[in-house]
């Protein structure tokens, strides 16, 4: 095979490759997903002064499935306090939203697929008035899953200076599908 001959197959298969991959998002994003949506106010373990300084978060978990095929994402909105201050604010060491595929069995669930999405420099932005809200909506997983399966998703906050590490906040996963 001549390298032009090379080159031509190389560059078919690559379009091939990227078709395959833009037609498996856009399955993913045609399909009908079921969703849970919780709320909890979250208190900044590294502040321990007289403002308000709890952060109101919205995790919103959905899922569907097509064939073998489940997929999964995460809707995470938040409301910070607005004492902070300054644009540059050192709020967290690390901020990030775990979405999962678990497996539904009786009595345990296990993890089948996870990944990891950050979230501290979207959190530690500020808006044009000092506020802390934002959003964010996390890439689809999916994941070959047998039996009944579902979505969840998992806060990971790591407070700036609080000295305690991650600590893990659970939301309402999706249905089970």
């Amino acid at each position: 095979m001549t390298r032009h001959r090379s080159l031509a197959a190389a560059a078919v298969l690559a379009v091939l490759a990227g078709t395959a991959t833009s037609t498996t998002a856009t399955a993913a994003s045609a399909l009908r997903y079921s969703c849970s949506t919780s709320t909890k106010s979250i208190d900044d373990a590294g502040y321990s002064g007289p403002w308000p300084d709890n952060w109101d978060v919205t995790v919103q978990v959905c899922a569907a499935r097509s064939g073998g095929t489940v997929y999964a994402y995460a809707d995470v909105r938040w409301d910070g306090p607005s004492f902070y201050g300054t644009t540059n604010a050192k709020i967290f060491d690390g901020a990030k939203v775990r979405v999962q595929i678990m497996q539904s069995r009786e009595g345990t669930d296990p993890v089948v697929m996870e990944r990891d999405f950050s979230l501290r420099e979207r959190m530690e932005r500020a808006t044009p008035g000092g506020d802390r809200d934002g959003s964010f909506r996390t890439p689809v997983i999916s994941h070959q899953a047998s039996g009944n399966a579902y979505g969840n998703a998992v806060l990971f906050l790591d407070w700036h200076k609080d000295g305690h590490g991650y600590q893990a906040h659970d939301f309402k996963g999706s249905p089970t599908l």
